[in-house]
C-alpha cells in the first residue's frame, strides 16, 4: 500500500494543500487571501488537516522560498534548518513568516511526521557564473552570501516536465514567463536555468503586485534619507507598497487594474503598461541571450487567466511557438519529498 504524504504550496497570496498516495493526488484544496476572512486564511492548516485526520501521513512536503545557498537543495525540516529560515526571514518577508508560522503549527499538530523543505530556487542552482553574481567585491559576496538564487523554480520545473510528456522533448531555447502576485521571467537553456529575474531576493527583477521590481540603488538610498525610514521600514515598504500596487495608487490585482483602466483610470493603464514593458524587455534579452527562441511559455495565474494580459505581452513580438501551461506545484513538491523520504 501507498504512504499517504501531504503537500503544501504557500503563496504570498494564496494557500494549497493536497494529500498523495504515493505520486498520485488524493485529495486537494485551495484558499485564496482575497476571498476569505484573514483569521481563517492564517488557519488553514489546522483546517486541511482536520477535514483529513482520519488519514495516516508519512511525510510533509513544503514549498520553501528563502535566500541563501543553503536552501538551494530540498532538506529535511529540523531545528538547524528552522533556525536558519528565521536568519533570513527579512530577504523574503512575503514568503518565509507564513512559512516559518506553517512549520511551526505543523511541528505541533504532526509532531512525529518527518518534513521536507522543498526547494524553490533548487533549478537555478546552477546558473552560468555570469548570470548569478552581482557587482560587487566578490569577497563581500561570498561572505554575505550575496548572489542570484532565482525563485519560481517548482514551477518552471513542472512547466517542462509538460512540455517533456506532451512533446517527447525539451526545446533548447526557452522562455517561461510565470506571472502572478509574484513574477518572474527565466531563460532555460538545454533544461537549466541559464538567467532569471528574480535574484538574491524575491524583489528583484519585473514590478509585482506590491513587490517593486528593479530600481536604481542609489534611489533606494535616497528614498530611505527622504521618508526616514530605517532598513525594516524600507524592506517593508518595498515588499509591500510598491509595484502595480505603487503604480496605480490602488491595486496590485492584475483584474481589478483593467477594470480600472476600462473605466478610464489613467494609473491603471500605466501599471499595466510597465507590466507588460518589463516583461517584453526580459523576454527580448533573453532570446538574445539563448541566441534565439524556440518556445515562450506562459504559468502562473494571470497568464492561466487572463488572455487580454498575454494578448498586451505578445503585441509586436515575433514568437512562433507559445504554449500556456497550468502548472501542478503540488505534484513537483510531492515527487521531491518522495526523493527524500522513500
Amino acid at each position: 500500500m501507498e504512504k499517504k504524504y501531504l503537500i503544501i504550496n504557500l503563496g504570498s497570496v494564496s494557500k494549497r494543500y493536497a494529500i498523495y498516495n504515493g505520486k498520485e493526488e488524493q485529495l486537494s484544496e485551495h484558499f485564496e487571501k482575497d476571498e476569505m476572512d484573514l483569521v481563517d486564511f492564517e488557519n488553514t492548516c489546522e483546517k486541511f488537516i482536520e477535514q483529513t485526520k482520519e488519514e495516516s501521513i508519512a511525510g510533509i512536503g513544503l514549498r520553501v522560498v528563502a535566500s541563501g545557498s543553503y536552501f538551494r537543495e530540498d532538506k529535511i525540516i529540523d531545528d538547524e534548518y528552522l533556525k536558519k529560515l528565521k536568519k533570513v526571514k527579512d530577504r523574503a518577508p512575503l514568503h518565509l513568516s507564513p512559512v516559518i508560522d506553517e512549520i511551526e503549527k505543523l511541528k505541533k499538530l504532526l509532531p512525529s511526521i518527518p518534513m521536507i523543505g522543498v526547494s524553490d530556487s533548487a533549478f537555478h542552482s546552477n546558473l552560468p557564473r555570469h548570470s548569478s553574481i552581482y557587482n560587487i567585491p566578490q569577497d563581500d559576496a561570498k561572505s554575505g552570501d550575496i548572489y542570484k538564487f532565482g525563485y519560481h523554480g517548482i514551477a518552471i520545473q513542472s512547466a517542462l516536465r509538460k512540455i517533456q510528456e506532451e512533446e517527447g522533448s525539451i526545446p533548447a531555447r526557452i522562455i517561461v514567463a510565470h506571472l502572478g502576485g509574484g513574477a518572474s521571467v527565466t531563460a532555460v537553456k538545454d533544461g537549466k536555468s541559464f538567467d532569471t529575474s528574480m535574484g538574491a531576493t524575491p524583489l528583484e527583477g519585473l514590478p509585482m503586485s506590491t513587490r517593486v521590481g528593479n530600481i536604481d540603488a542609489g534611489a533606494l538610498i535616497e528614498l530611505a534619507k527622504e521618508k526616514n525610514m530605517n532598513l525594516d521600514q524600507l524592506n517593508e515598504y518595498l515588499n509591500t507598497k510598491c509595484g502595480l500596487l505603487g503604480i496605480s495608487g490602488k491595486t496590485g490585482h492584475i483584474k481589478e487594474l483593467f477594470d480600472l483602466k476600462d473605466s478610464g483610470d489613467e494609473n491603471a493603464k500605466l501599471a499595466l503598461e510597465v507590466f507588460v514593458y518589463n516583461i517584453k524587455k526580459y523576454i527580448g534579452a533573453y532570446t538574445a541571450v539563448l541566441g534565439g527562441l524556440d518556445l515562450l511559455i506562459f504559468s502562473g495565474t494571470i497568464s492561466e487567466r487572463s488572455s487580454s494580459m498575454r494578448e498586451m505581452i505578445l503585441d509586436g513580438l515575433q514568437i512562433n511557438d507559445i504554449k500556456v501551461i497550468k502548472v501542478n506545484e503540488l505534484e513537483e513538491i510531492a515527487l521531491k519529498t518522495l526523493n527524500i523520504l522513500e
